[in-house]
């Protein structure tokens, strides 16, 4: 029989079944962090937090540590708005990222997300530059139930297709427009102007209301260095975790956030085409700890 995979919840539940908390319940709860991508600086702050809570409270009891741990992870979860503000029509979304971290297939998730809330969605494929990519994404904005705008020539200027597309959703009356861009970062300079051009291009004619950078959770660390040009230069205002299938990162949920000061908003936990949640601290601790 196939042994199951590492999980925080799992780990965690054999640390407090012990009598009393000791030297070891420290040890092991900051590995077990580690392990769960949370990163050495935040495990550590982390452990010390709660032991001066469970020195403050005078307990031993390793159920009141499991019961402060979810408290004190999601304070730190709490502290960011994971809000989508999508209140305006049409509601513009640029969606950006590197190439390879599931862009696409997000795309077609969120469209199938907000269809769920009986939205009106335009995808527009202004990542212009590969047929094949604007095939992939017109196939998962179908899946997921939206209208999508085209380029009308291959290698059309990407500004130009997101200019169509806001033009559809207001004649068409549709609530939310979602804007695909290039993955590329290798010409880094090149992909922040297009970034530029599209944003001056979709301001004259709407506000942008969230740019979401896609991030491969499995990446870890490497995931945010990556992405650094995009947070320097999009306006990134929220982000979304793709990859993240196993409890064992869901600490990178965390520092991601402490790290780039932008809120998680969007997680991607799954391939099918409705594995896609927005982000609420309360649940997800839940998973994570139990």
């Amino acid at each position: 029989m196939a042994e199951k995979s590492w999980s925080l919840g799992r780990a965690l539940r054999g640390m407090f079944v012990k009598p009393t908390i000791d030297e070891t319940t420290w040890e092991d709860l900051e590995t077990a962090l580690i392990t769960a991508d949370f990163g050495p600086d935040i495990s550590e702050r982390v452990v010390e937090e709660l032991r001066e809570k469970v020195d403050r409270f005078r307990t031993t009891d390793p159920k009141d540590l499991h019961r402060m741990l979810r408290e004190t992870l999601e304070e730190h979860f709490a502290k960011f708005d994971t809000t989508l503000k999508l209140t305006e029509r049409p509601a513009v979304v640029l969606v950006v990222g590197v190439n390879g971290v599931g862009k696409t297939t997000t795309i077609g998730k969120f469209t199938k997300f907000l269809r769920g809330y009986q939205r009106s969605v335009v995808v527009g494929a202004a990542d212009t530059f590969r047929a094949a990519a604007v095939d992939q994404l017109a196939t998962w904005a179908q899946r997921g139930g939206a209208a999508i705008v085209r380029p009308q020539q291959e290698g059309q200027d990407p500004a130009s297709v997101a200019f169509q597309t806001i033009e559809f959703a207001k004649n068409q009356g549709i609530e939310i427009a979602i804007i695909d861009t290039a993955g590329r970062l290798h010409t880094k300079g090149g992909l922040m102007d297009e970034l530029s051009k599209i944003r001056r291009v979709i301001e004259k004619q709407a506000p942008i209301s969230e740019v979401l950078l896609v991030l491969d959770a499995t990446t870890g660390q490497n995931g945010v260095m990556q992405a650094e040009a995009f947070l320097e230069h999009a306006g990134v205002t929220g982000l979304v975790l793709t990859k993240l299938d196993g409890s064992a990162k869901g600490g990178f949920v965390l520092a991601v956030q402490e790290r780039t000061g932008i809120p998680v908003k969007l997680l991607g936990q799954g391939e099918g085409i409705d594995d896609l949640t927005g982000f609420t601290p309360h649940v997800f601790v839940q998973s994570l700890v139990g």
